[in-house]
């Protein structure tokens, strides 16, 4: 057993399996960038995106520069796009490094090419085209065409990649995606009548690569599914079978016996109706746990499922394991993952939480060590 009291066991062999499904259903000729921005979706960044690239994918995607620098540094020569705001002062990071930028200014593209201009380089860019989603990127329109047709004309840019995000392509409802990729369309096919051919052009992400096959063109963006994880419910077990790769466990730091009337936790909010037996886990919400789970989350222990009892704290959580004989100290508690046949997955907390299994892993923090098994 680990000698931590918290630990995120990741499965590298889940990654390449579900890196290998997202290829085998994504259009031939249309290559795969692996998503692995916030270190990961939590799961090790450097890690993942090496297992990736072993299994099929040709870029990698990151939200910030330092995202990107530390992939370089790590040695991976891949691709690698920031799919977020760089600021202009980090342009000569952009370019040193060899990374692609998202633009979607005149000015953001001008600072990238005085960088690159005094490297004696090209800045690779992507330019991002709003059709829906209300983030960052040019409003699709004809000014945006003409404005894309400016930039290009910048010495030192180089325009890699044109690409939209679809804000509604998880949902039942699918008549907002199609609308939103035929005004990416518009776009791209308005650049090519004005000579403007731009390699890459990409819009699909997780949920639009799984449900929307028209929308891969040059490139699938792949995210949450890298990690076996479904975008929503009704994607469960569709065309693709994912495994999750990541698991949460922690060690038992202490058993003690109480009576009826016994408070548990900050704030009295829990006391015994009976004597108890309440095992200390060590793992608490500045590891990602979430302290919404107060009274509300179960762990699994010696197979059994043992509910959180009173509030979450910083470092810790109790939970009533008078039900489970044998429990001691050092034992291991599983949050996330499998147990005996028992699992609690990352969806079911997300369910509790009133939130999304994305920021359910992504909350699993830098200090909760990674162990790849």
């Amino acid at each position: 057993m680990p000698v931590y009291p918290v630990w995120a066991e990741i499965n590298l062999g889940a990654i390449a399996h579900n890196v290998r499904e997202i290829r085998r259903v994504t259009a031939p000729l249309a290559k795969v960038l692996a998503v692995v921005k916030a270190n990961g979706y939590g799961h090790g960044a450097v890690e993942v995106s090496r297992v990736a690239l072993a299994n099929g994918t040709d870029w990698l995607g990151v939200a910030r520069v330092a995202e990107g620098v530390a992939l370089r540094e790590a040695g991976i020569e891949a691709p690698v796009l920031i799919l977020g705001y760089s600021p202009p002062e980090q342009s000569e990071e952009v370019v040193r490094y060899r990374l692609s930028q998202t633009v979607y200014t005149y000015d953001m593209a001008l600072a990238l090419a005085k960088a690159a201009g005094r490297e004696g380089a090209r800045a690779r860019v992507h330019v991002k085209v709003d059709t829906g989603m209300g983030r960052i990127g040019w409003v699709s329109g004809p000014a945006t065409v003409q404005a894309i047709l400016k930039l290009a004309r910048i010495p030192h840019i180089e325009i890699e990649g044109i690409f939209t995000h679809f804000a509604a392509a998880d949902t039942i409802e699918q008549e907002y995606t199609r609308t939103q990729l035929e005004r990416f369309l518009d776009i791209t096919a308005a650049l090519q009548r004005e000579g403007l051919e731009v390699p890459l052009k990409h819009a699909a992400n997780s949920p639009a690569l799984l449900k929307f096959p028209e929308t891969h063109l040059d490139l699938v963006r792949a995210g949450i599914i890298i990690y076996g994880l479904y975008p929503a419910e009704n994607f469960e077990q569709g065309q693709v079978r994912l495994r999750p790769a990541m698991s949460l466990k922690a060690k038992v730091a202490y058993i003690k016996e109480v009576p009826s009337g016994f408070n548990v936790s900050y704030g009295c909010t829990y006391t015994t109706s009976e004597p108890s037996v309440i095992a200390t886990i060590s793992v608490g919400y500045a590891d990602g746990y979430s302290r919404r789970l107060s009274s509300r989350g179960e762990v699994l222990l010696h197979g059994c499922r043992a509910p959180v009892i009173g509030r979450v704290c910083m470092d810790q959580i109790m939970v009533d394991v008078s039900h489970i004989p044998g429990v001691k100290m050092g034992d291991e508690a599983v949050l996330i993952g499998s147990q005996g046949s028992e699992e609690i997955s990352a969806d079911e907390i997300a369910e509790k939480l009133n939130t999304i299994n994305y920021e359910v892993v992504c909350m699993v923090n830098h200090r909760v060590h990674r162990l790849f098994p």
